[in-house]
């Protein structure tokens, strides 16, 4: 098979295992909503995948729905939902109508109902009506990425500039009950972070806010500076929360993927958080240790990195790890180092992470290619795409975070 085709087996049977269809059914099997009418809002990157699970479920029950996504992520219709399709991970027009459409849905909501609010990843950029204009809202989110902030302070600023995030949306379910099921993409998976907490309580402080818009420096108007003076709610009491999976479920899976590959799989953690090219060369600097051993071995990484931009190249924090990593393993004998977005999409490309091996570094060189120059330039793409070190898996339907992998063969 080799270690590219074994990397794509266990890449493969990873994601499978933490698709959300069965764990939003487990949830909603047997759930009592007593005699009101049921609806549907679904949001995130496995909206549509979330949605019509449900929905199968629901059946008849369910009243009416909406589905908010991402790009490309609609693969069909849902009976009695209207699908929407936005931007990410920066809103546009497309985010601000599709939560509008959600909004007076859940405004047709009675005491006697329930709203089945079902979340992943992405929700941040895909559900918003803003406080402020979209295209300076958009402006903000750009600063927040191009400076490397990780997605708990990112979502600390956006839920203040927000009619639906930190808990606005329950609000606006009032007096209606909701029932959120949540796919989790955020480490230790605090409910108030994932989408930026549309139906939990706010744990952040505006203290908080302030304090992450002044250490990056951000430029923002009066308006939002005083925004960011403002507390969210603290308290809900319209909202039952289930959370079916996380970044951990995804490290298991990969864990077990390995080890019927016949390695001896080792998790380093399921809490990586740091720039994606100096994971990438842990990882490799964990092979160099390990490049005497006489037994196959995997060792796991789960999380998620961030890129800091310092050039204009194309690319995500998935191939910046596994090219950074190509560096430090070249000419080990048997050994790669891949990493993927369990979302199938790795930043603004079409791909879901990247591949290097021990021959990665000599291929690019041989084409004139500095490994060095291409970080810098933050084109990791355009690098792994010269030598086959792009992993492509399309939309999956689900959304619990990344894993990166070691694999060293004996």
């Amino acid at each position: 098979m080799g270690l590219r085709g074994e990397a794509d087996q266990i890449i493969k049977k990873s994601i499978q295992a933490v698709l959300p269809d069965e764990a939003v059914a487990k949830a909603l099997r047997g759930k009592e909503f007593g005699q009101g009418k049921i609806y549907m809002v679904a949001v995130g990157k496995a909206g549509w995948q979330m949605g019509k699970a449900a929905a199968d479920i629901l059946q008849d029950r369910l009243e009416a729905g909406v589905v908010v996504t991402k790009y490309d992520h609609v693969k069909g219709e849902i009976p009695r939902t209207r699908c929407f399709e936005a931007g990410h991970p920066v809103p546009d027009e497309n985010s601000y109508l599709a939560t509008q459409a959600a909004l007076d849905l859940v405004a047709q909501a009675s005491a006697e109902d329930v709203v089945v609010f079902l979340l992943s990843g992405g929700g941040s950029a895909l559900f918003e009506k803003p406080l402020v204009p979209g295209d300076e809202l958009q402006d903000i989110t750009t600063q927040l990425l191009a400076c490397g902030a990780d997605i708990v302070e990112m979502n600390t600023i956006r839920k203040r500039l927000s009619a639906v995030k930190g808990g606005r949306f329950a609000l606006a379910c009032e007096p209606a009950k909701v029932f959120s099921i949540v796919l989790s993409d955020i480490l230790g998976d605090p409910l108030d972070m994932i989408a930026s907490g549309p139906a939990y309580p706010d744990s952040s402080t505006c203290e908080e806010a302030l304090a992450i818009a002044e250490k990056y420096k951000l430029t923002l108007s009066e308006k939002v500076w005083q925004l960011l003076k403002e507390e969210t709610p603290e308290e809900l009491h319209n909202v039952e929360t289930q959370i079916t999976g996380s970044v951990s479920d995804l490290c298991r899976a990969a864990a077990s993927a390995c080890e019927a590959l016949g390695y001896e799989p080792h998790l380093l953690t399921d809490q990586l958080n740091c720039e994606a090219r100096e994971a990438g060369r842990f990882l490799a600097a964990i092979a160099r240790t390990y490049q005497h051993t006489d037994k196959s071995l995997a060792f796991l990484a789960g999380g998620e990195t961030v890129v800091h931009l310092t050039g204009k190249g194309k690319g995500g924090r998935n191939q910046e790890l596994a090219l950074a990593a190509a560096e430090g393993i070249a000419g080990l004998k048997e050994t790669a180092v891949f990493s993927v977005g369990s979302d199938g999409t790795d930043g603004p490309t079409d791909a879901a992470g990247g591949y290097s091996d021990d021959g990665t570094r000599h291929k690019l060189s041989e084409q004139g290619i500095s490994i060095y120059d291409v970080l810098q330039d933050n084109d990791a793409y355009h690098a792994l795409e010269k030598v086959d070190g792009l992993v492509v898996t399309g939309a999956t339907g689900t959304n619990v975070n990344d894993v990166a992998v070691l694999l060293i063969r004996r």
